[in-house]
């Protein structure tokens, strides 16, 4: 079992930047790809970004790429995702997602980007972004 908890959500104007905290509990952190996604009112939810269990590997959504950054801490339990250069339509409730993956080398290198490929979540942080 992995709980996840994210925190670091709240208002920023456009341009400006956050960073996002999803503090895992449990001794797997360290075996799971973990994954950022987002539901804004209104629609769907969204792939943000994922990173490999290895460190080596991230994946983004195309429309991210260059403005937002995953990176974990495995001594910390943590993953993170820097957002920068803020646009109101970045609102929304922010998700992580865990998902244990098996030690072969393929899966140690591999990122998800579909919810259902989730097995983890946690509750959402707010991100509101003003213009």
């Amino acid at each position: 079992q992995v709980q996840l908890v994210e925190s670091g959500g709240g208002m920023a104007q456009a341009g400006g930047s956050l960073r996002l905290s999803c503090a895992a509990s449990g001794r797997t952190f360290s075996s799971n790809a973990m994954g950022w996604f987002r539901q804004a009112p209104g629609k769907e939810r969204e792939f943000v970004a994922a990173v490999s269990v290895s460190f080596t590997n991230t994946d983004y959504a195309d429309s991210l790429k260059g403005r937002f950054a995953i990176s974990r801490d495995n001594a910390k339990n943590t993953v993170y995702l820097q957002m920068n250069s803020l646009k109101p339509e970045d609102t929304a409730v922010y998700y992580c997602a865990a998902r244990y993956s098996s030690d072969t080398y393929l899966d140690r290198r591999r990122c998800y980007r579909e919810d259902f490929d989730y097995t983890y979540w946690g509750q959402g942080t707010q991100v509101t972004v003003s213009s």
